[in-house]
């Protein structure tokens, strides 16, 4: 049950955590496990920034129920081999009833591995360019809207992120999903006041090294 003006749910374990994971036991580990958690690698960022572009218009849980096969789809989305993919590929990958078969996305992803790498030689490294854009502390708001957690939502950095991905030749990458990517990849720290990762996120965030090429 959620906590009265908290957006907080208690678990089984006595734990206080944001409502939104809805105590699915997939959805529950994505919460307490990954999502917040401040990330560089890659791979994973740019597997994300493609995930995020496919949830557009679905929910987030439909996407990580098919990530194992988004990744068997598409070369564990090392961008160097998704930017070799060809007609064969797109084809193939419309017909795998195992991800969302939505032709444009598909299109995207691959597209955007070729971006991806060319940031990679204009930035040193996408964690690099991702990165540089993480807010301010006192650019954050003091409480987070649990309304707005989970749920579609932007700010001035992730439209400004999305400006420049677009100039740079990246697609499916509006507002909405940055930021869903933003609070995904740990730029900002968007658990709930009470939520026990919260402070788990803050400490790793506080130890994190930002890469800087």
């Amino acid at each position: 049950m959620v906590e009265d003006n908290t957006g907080l749910v208690i678990g089984s374990d006595g734990k206080h955590r944001c409502w939104w994971h809805g105590n699915l036991d997939d959805y529950l580990a994505y919460h307490d496990a990954e999502w917040g958690r401040p990330v560089a690698d890659d791979i994973r960022l740019f597997e994300k920034i493609c995930l995020e572009g496919f949830q557009s218009g679905l929910s987030w849980l439909t996407i990580l129920r098919k990530r194992e096969n988004f990744r068997n789809g598409f070369a564990g989305f090392d961008f160097h081999k998704v930017a070799q993919f060809n007609e064969g590929d797109v084809e193939r990958l419309v017909q795998d009833a195992g991800i969302i078969r939505h032709r444009g996305k598909i299109n995207s992803t691959i597209n955007n591995a070729k971006r991806a790498i060319e940031m990679v030689e204009s930035e040193g490294s996408l964690s690099a360019y991702f990165w540089k854009w993480e807010p301010a502390p006192d650019a954050r708001p003091e409480k987070i809207d649990f309304e707005a957690v989970g749920k579609m939502a932007f700010t001035e950095v992730s439209t400004a992120i999305s400006k420049d991905l677009k100039k740079r030749g990246w697609s499916f990458v509006g507002p909405t999903t940055v930021y869903a990517f933003m609070q995904a990849m740990g730029l900002v720290n968007d658990h709930l006041e009470g939520c026990y990762c919260r402070q788990e996120i803050e400490a790793a965030r506080a130890s994190f090294v930002r890469p800087t090429g």
